[in-house]
Order: structure tokens, then sequence, then C-alpha cells
């Protein structure tokens, strides 16, 4: 699998923690605010403040939630003046990573960043100097074990590349389809029109290639992920490593 698909399959199995959800509520309002303020408070005609409903209503957030964070989008009430920056930098190996935050303060958040880069062995680079290693791409993960019927890779196959889906990937636990941006609602809807249980759907930078990970830095570039996310400001981070099974297992244990 890809770097971000195996961060995203770590992340999954760690299981979701009280923190880790209320962290889940601040990102997903940030993003359905910007979203509203770009693009208006219509979901119909802005597909960006769709999904970001979408995954909010997924994730169990109160709808007067929603509603107020499209509301200090579009101005009705009064909110925070955000801004979203992309950094780009380098974890232990030579891993290369992308972080979107979204910050009312971006000369505190660029120090922030830096420190969290050099405090677990990585460095914080200039803007351009990974992006191009990344390509966007719509993300669609299914669980096979929350399917009401059993689900064939062949069937899912047939469904997601009529819909337009450029590749599917599966182990032992999910599936992974991948599209591209323009195509990621189409199929998303073909999926959703069938009855399968969808874990989660978005748009996400996957890295072209992948670095192989190995031995102490291992637990370097898992915690210097970990960090990452940590982070207040932090929206969403991906990376291009790839690390054996066996190696994230005993890291885990």
């Amino acid at each position: 699998m890809s770097g971000h698909s195996k961060w995203a399959t770590i992340k999954r199995k760690k299981g979701a923690t009280d923190a880790a959800r209320g962290r889940l509520f601040t990102r997903l309002i940030k993003e359905i605010t910007i979203a509203a303020r770009n693009g208006g408070a219509s979901p119909d005609h802005n597909p960006r403040l769709r999904l970001a409903i979408q995954t909010g209503k997924s994730a169990n957030m109160p709808a007067d939630n929603i509603k107020r964070a499209i509301q200090k989008g579009t101005g009705e009430l009064p909110g925070i003046a955000y801004e979203e920056v992309t950094f780009e930098g380098y974890g232990p190996g030579g891993v290369a990573i992308l972080v979107d935050v979204v910050t009312d303060n971006n000369n505190r958040t660029v120090s922030e960043m830096r420190h969290v880069f050099s405090r677990n062995n990585g460095n914080l680079g200039n803007a351009g100097s990974v992006g191009w290693m990344f390509s966007k791409k719509g993300t669609i993960v299914i669980m096979k074990n929350a399917q009401k019927s059993p689900l064939s890779e062949d069937d899912l196959m047939g469904i997601v590349l009529d819909a337009g889906a450029d590749d599917l990937q599966s182990d032992e636990a999910e599936f992974i389809v991948t599209t591209t941006p323009q195509a990621f609602e189409t199929v998303k809807k073909a999926i959703d029109d069938k009855g399968i249980v969808i874990e989660s759907a978005s748009l996400q930078m996957i890295p072209q290639n992948t670095v192989k990970v190995t031995g102490r830095e291992v637990e370097q570039v898992l915690r210097l992920m970990e960090a990452l996310e940590e982070h207040d400001d932090v929206q969403n981070v991906y990376a291009n490593f790839d690390i054996d099974e066996k190696e994230l297992a005993a890291f885990n244990q």
C-alpha cells in the first residue's frame, strides 16, 4: 500500500480515543467553516462543503455544530479568520511529508512545525520541496467486516471501474478505492447505491512512489507522524513511507 494508506490504516487500528474524537470534531468544524467561506453555504453547489458535511455526519457530529460552522464560514455568525497552509518536509530515512494546517497565526504555526520536525529527526523544507511527489486523489475505504452481506473483490471491482475509478486495492481487512478528484463523487455514489457501507471517503494527497523504512527509523517516522497529527492546527498529514507488516507489528507490541 501507499505511504498514506499505510498511515491511515495504522490510525484506524489504533482506535478512536476521546481525545482523538475531540480533535476530529475540531478539524471537521474548521473544514466546514472554510468550505462555506470559500464556496458558499449550499452543499448542492459546493462539493467541498458537501463532502465535509457528509464526513461530519459519518463521525456523528451534531447537526447544530455543522450549522454553526457553516454560518461562521458565511459570516452569519462571528468566527476566527483561518488561513490554510501546507508545510513540506522530510522525516527519518528521507520520507517525504506533507502537512495541511488551518491556523489563525501563521508565524506561530511555522515555528511550531519546525520544532516538531526537528525534535523528531526530521526537517521542515521549503514550499515545493516534496509536493511534486504527491498527486491529489479520491480515496474510499470499505471495511470488509462492516458489510451486510459478503462483498467480493471482483464484484466491487466491476462497480467502481464502471463508475470511473482508477484502482482497487485490498488486504485482509479492507478495500481501498482510488479515483481522480473529478470522478470521486460519481464513484462514491455508485458504491452507496449498491448498499455498500463506506468507512471513509475523502480527497487525499497520495505519494507517487514510496520509501521503505526499516529498523530504528520505523519508530522515528511513526513518532513524527503522531506528533504532527496531535498538533491543534493540523488537518491532514501525508507521507510516502512503506513499512513491512512484521516491523509494524513489532513496534505496536
